[in-house]
């Protein structure tokens, strides 16, 4: 057999330390790629101009900035739930409040009452009493969409009934039309 004229190649036999420079090699080119990526892509599309002025104030108005006509005598009225939405399409969001005084006791009646703001931003105010107190009815699923109110009112056919258990259950829709809101029963709505 004869010998070979070539020196034996230190690389054909691997040893610990040909791993830990291979792996220091490949860890290196991965540190360095992650430097030289490219800028994120966005699929935003140019402002298109204006053509309508923005409005002054874009905020809601809000219910803790307002004294609701409600009479609670020693205890405070509460906001209960609130929703926002342009109710009369003049581009300024409109509040809508449901309140109830903070009884201990009992379940009291609710009221919904809607809240807006002058076009300078000025101090909040109620514009429409939507349910009042007095009518002794109670706000359950209620919501602000599409310009509309909607509501789940529970309630009681007599004095009769005891006020822990309304015995009448109905849906109702208010919309903003000719300067005032409007109240209509959506379609499908059931009574108990």
């Amino acid at each position: 057999m004869q010998s070979s004229a070539v020196p034996e190649l230190a690389h054909t036999h691997t040893r610990p330390i040909h791993w830990l420079a291979t792996a220091t090699a490949v860890a290196g080119v991965v540190a360095f790629s992650s430097v030289l990526q490219p800028g994120a892509a966005t699929a935003a599309q140019p402002a298109a101009p204006q053509t309508k002025s923005a409005p002054a104030h874009t905020t809601p108005p809000d219910p803790a900035t307002v004294t609701f006509p409600i009479e609670c005598g020693p205890v405070k009225a509460v906001v209960k739930k609130r929703a926002y939405g342009d109710l009369d399409d003049d581009g300024r969001p409109e509040t809508v409040a449901v309140v109830h005084c903070d009884s201990p006791m009992g379940t009291p009646p609710d009221g919904v009452y809607v809240l807006t703001r002058d076009a300078d931003g000025g101090k909040p105010r109620i514009v429409a009493t939507l349910l009042d107190p007095k009518d002794g009815t109670t706000v359950t699923d209620f919501a602000v969409s599409d310009g509309a109110v909607t509501a789940t009112l529970l309630g009681y056919s007599s004095a009769d009934v005891p006020r822990c258990c309304p015995d009448e259950k109905s849906d109702v829709k208010w919309r903003w039309h000719s300067g005032s809101f409007v109240r209509s029963t959506p379609a499908g709505a059931r009574s108990v």
